[in-house]
Formats: C-alpha cells, structure tokens, sequence
C-alpha cells in the first residue's frame, strides 16, 4: 500500500509519499499562506495530491491538520485566526471526491504522537504525553495504548490551560493560555523584547548553553512556565513518558535535561519514580508518519 500523506500547519504544508512500513518515497513542502482563507488552502492540498498522484500509484490520502478535527468525519470542527476561514471545511470529503481515492483525516499533534508511537519515541509506550512547542503548544494523549481524543474530538488543547488568569491575550479568545508563555514563539518573543531584533531562536540558545547570564536567566524563566503547565498534566495523567515535539525539539539532550531536573522539582515522588522526557525522533515528518498510521489504523492494515 502508498498512501499520500499531507501535514497542514500555520506556516508550511508538508506532503510525501509513504508506503505501509513507514518508508519515504518522496516528500517536499510548501508555504501554507493561511491569510489566504481556508479556501485556498482547500485548492492548495488537492494540487499537492495531484502532484503525488502524478508521481506514485496512491492507495488513499491521509491529511495531518492543524486545529480541532472531527476524525470520523474528515472535518475542521474549529480552527483559530490563525487558518481564517478553515473552521466547519469537510476536508477529507473534498479530497476524496477530488482524487477519487479513500482520505481520512486528524489532528497534527494526535498525528505526531501516532508517529513516534509506531515508528519513534513512544515505541511500545502505553501511556504518554506528546508535546509539540512551536507557534503555539499542542497537545495529544496516549492512554492504554490508544490515542485519546476526547466525547468531540479535542483533547489535548494544553496550549489554552490558563497559566495566568487575565494575562496576555490568546488567538483563542482569551487571556493567560499556556502557550502565550511557553510556546517558542512566545521565548522568540521575550528574546527580542530584552535583547532587541536581528536575535533569532538558535543563536539565543547557543548563548544559553555558553553561559550568558541574562540569556540563561530568561531561558530559566521561559522553562519555569513550560514546566508549570507540565507539572499539572503530570499530575493529572501520570504518565510514564513525555514526548517533545516542534522546532525546539532539535536542542536535544540539552532540552531534554533542562525540561526532566526542572519538572521533577514540582512533581510528587510517586509521579517522578520512572517517568522520562524524550525528544521526537521523527522532528517534522512525524506527522506525516503519523497520518499514515492513521490511515493503515483506519483501514484495518495494522
């Protein structure tokens, strides 16, 4: 089986072939230009199948999506601002009519954890936590060995815990959400408000890890509000592993060791005996992984 596989995020659509071993027959990428509405973006994902149907003999299509997805249905049941007019779009329903191929479709971080359960991180782990750090903080839960995804599709909105009650105002409505605070883009945010443009993510980072005192004391900051919101999730779920995900996720073991001695600072003793904090193997094709497994899930292949 080939299925073509399409991962819809705020600023690059991702797009690949894979077979059902999780191989790679191609892949590429594309800007989302969400400002463009969610019709446009529609128009975007059926080029990029015909693109994939031009090179592989395709057995169905599986999409990786931003915002809160009806995974039965194939529907956007709520997107931000920041995919204007995405919200309500019966999406794996127009790509098949489109294609004529089956297509199914869910959430991108439900998609990541899929992926680096059956081919990273979380191999043979029943009961994680999959955080991805970027734009915003998303979300997915393991549990028992099966992706929970809530009585309407949208657990896992960890980015909207409230961390500052009436704090910074969110693309969701309201104030003080978690990833105002801990997300990437809210650290890229703090960097340049202390240290002025021109100071990008990577850069600042490696001036952490040389031990620039004012860098190290935001860095601190920043990860004292990322492990707050992970200390209630573990406290809430006690799960046996937490996976990073996003951009950041390529700091590696420097990441990891930050996040694990600060967190275990704040979690109770049972909940610290064995629990691990790991970066996602597969970086931004977990997702299309992830959409795969979705599909041989759904199809009854695995």
């Amino acid at each position: 089986m080939q299925l073509g596989v399409i991962d819809i995020g705020g600023t690059f659509v991702k797009y690949a072939a894979v077979d059902e071993e999780g191989a790679f027959l191609f892949h590429g990428s594309v800007p989302t230009e969400a400002a463009q509405g969610g019709e446009a973006l529609v128009a975007k994902v059926q080029r990029l199948c015909d693109e994939l149907m031009g090179k592989v003999q395709l057995d169905g299509i599986s999409i990786s999506s931003a915002g809160q997805i009806d995974n039965v249905n194939g529907r956007v049941v709520f997107a931000t601002d920041t995919l204007p007019g995405y919200t309500g779009t019966e999406l794996a329903q127009r790509i098949s009519a489109h294609t004529g191929l089956p297509a199914c479709m869910e959430n991108d971080v439900n998609c990541t954890a899929l992926g680096e359960y059956w081919k990273g991180a979380a191999r043979g782990t029943r009961d994680f936590l999959c955080v991805t750090i970027g734009t915003g903080i998303g979300g997915a839960l393991f549990l028992n060995g099966e992706l929970y995804t809530g009585s309407h599709f949208s657990a896992g909105e960890i980015g909207h815990i409230n961390l500052y009650p009436n704090g910074t105002p969110c693309t969701c409505g309201q104030r003080g959400c978690y990833e105002q605070y801990a997300s990437s883009l809210a650290l890229q945010r703090q960097v340049t408000e202390q240290f002025g443009e021109g100071w990008e993510l990577k850069a600042y980072l490696e001036q952490v890890k040389a031990g620039n005192r004012e860098a190290v004391q935001l860095f601190e900051h920043w990860l004292d509000n990322l492990t707050t919101g992970l200390q209630t999730l573990v406290h809430l779920l006690n799960p046996e592993l937490i996976v990073i995900g996003g951009g950041i996720s390529a700091q590696g073991d420097f990441l990891q060791q930050a996040v694990l001695s600060s967190l275990e600072n704040k979690i109770m003793p049972n909940h610290r005996q064995s629990l691990q904090i790991k970066m996602a193997e597969h970086d931004n094709k977990s997702n299309l992984l992830g959409a795969a497994k979705n599909f041989l899930d759904k199809s009854g292949m695995e």
